[in-house]
């Protein structure tokens, strides 16, 4: 694990990359990062992540400014731009539903090739879609989801990177931490080894690519 400076690590990122970014509604998501990317102008961008938030906030930031291509997420009923985008032609939107997403991020993670699930099956969501009878039941056969970048934000990091969340940035930030090819982690604080209780540790140091020096 390396720190590195918000310009550096946004600067990494090329145009066209994939990104997960953690967070629900907002929060839970790296804000600096986003910012960044922005100001940076990082474009042609695919983004998987719960939702797009809304303008201002969040992925919404990244829809405001043109910079995605294509999201993959399990909503966008908050973000009137994200909808003008796609029926503009301007944006692919993938919507999975929340589990499923979920789910398809978990396995990616864990070196799976994905899932199976009876969401979905015989209705539209099934289109196209490889179908699996288990016990007489029909399930989808949904693939795992990786990225190039992971930004994650944590409550606390300490100097290895290990890291703890709080409240609602958990429920995608550790997913999505172990599903990309490099992790960028933006924490609120940061903190000496040994700081961290080890039964509090929720992503493990290994992990964890780059952390974000505090300004």
């Amino acid at each position: 694990m390396k720190t590195i400076t918000l310009p550096d690590a946004v600067a990494m990122i090329p145009a066209g990359a994939t990104l997960m970014v953690g967070g629900f509604m907002g929060v839970g998501t790296p804000e600096p990062v986003v910012d960044e990317i922005v100001r940076q102008h990082k474009g042609d961008l695919t983004v998987i992540a719960n939702d797009t938030a809304a303008p201002g906030i969040g992925i919404g930031k990244l829809i405001t400014a043109k910079l995605l291509r294509r999201v993959i997420v399990s909503h966008i009923g908050l973000n009137p731009e994200t909808q003008q985008q796609m029926l503009a032609g301007e944006l692919q939107v993938d919507l999975v539903p929340q589990g499923t997403l979920a789910e398809r991020i978990r396995a990616g993670g864990f070196g799976l090739g994905g899932i199976l699930t009876a969401t979905g099956v015989g209705t539209i969501a099934a289109e196209g879609k490889q179908t699996v009878a288990v016990d007489g039941r029909d399930y989808l056969l949904e693939p795992a989801l990786r990225a190039d970048f992971a930004l994650v934000h944590a409550f606390i990091a300490d100097y290895l990177g290990n890291l703890q969340y709080a409240l609602t940035a958990r429920n995608f930030n550790p997913l999505m931490a172990m599903a990309a090819e490099t992790v960028v982690v933006q924490a609120e604080n940061i903190v000496p080894v040994g700081v961290i209780a080890p039964d509090h540790v929720m992503t493990p140091a290994p992990v964890v690519d780059y952390l974000i020096a505090k300004g």
